[in-house]
């Protein structure tokens, strides 16, 4: 009870700041995301929190909206260059910081995956829900998304086994370093990180463009 409480702490203690100091760079974002793909400037997407609890994740769109006629519909072809540099500088996660403020999410922690992943995850990593998902966690300073599922879903417990202050100030520290390294941000031979499947199994995103990468 009293580390959650100092969890909590902790996020907001790093959250607030970060968030008030960032609104005018998440303003000039917010008109070039208008400018370069249009609307909707955010992108809202169901993830596990919590115990599985599902809430609503936003970001900043990296990519166009798929479009069948003009042949928009793989995540590759609709990534754009502007979208990349917004990944690789992690400046489309800033408005997550408002999950974080809500409760839905924490600074550190397993990062929140889709629901539909509930029923895949092996009994183990289904205790990667034993705490809020983060904004950055162990498998991200690990690798990002240059890692497979297995060694992902494995540091999401890793972290839950050992979890603790110190753990987290590493944790973001290191973050800061990679952000700024601008490494592991796409996964070898896909534009976004692959789904996961039963067996952990690695597939494209489907035809509707749902992605993964978080």
């Amino acid at each position: 009870m009293r580390h959650r409480l100092l969890k909590r702490t902790f996020d907001l203690v790093v959250a607030v700041p970060v968030l008030l100091l960032s609104l005018p760079v998440q303003a000039i974002v917010a008109l070039l995301v208008r400018r370069r793909l249009g609307s909707p400037v955010l992108f809202r997407q169901e993830r596990s929190g919590l115990n599985g609890t599902p809430f609503t994740l936003i970001k900043f769109r990296t990519m166009h909206a798929i479009d069948p006629s003009l042949k928009l519909v793989d995540d590759a072809d609709r990534l754009t260059d502007f979208g990349r540099r917004l990944r690789a500088t992690s400046l489309d996660e800033l408005p997550t910081l408002w999950n974080v403020l809500r409760g839905d999410m924490s600074v550190v922690g397993p990062r929140p995956l889709l629901t539909q992943y509930l029923p895949v995850y092996s009994l183990e990593h289904t205790r990667r829900h034993e705490v809020r998902p983060g904004l950055t966690g162990l498998a991200q300073v690990s690798g990002r998304n240059s890692i497979e599922w297995s060694q992902r879903l494995d540091l999401d417990v890793s972290y839950v086994r050992s979890m603790s202050f110190r753990t987290d100030l590493k944790i973001l520290l290191k973050t800061v370093k990679l952000v700024l390294s601008r490494t592991g941000i796409e996964h070898a031979g896909s534009a976004t990180y692959p789904r996961l499947q039963h067996g952990y199994s690695s597939t494209p995103p489907d035809s509707h463009g749902t992605t993964t990468s978080a």
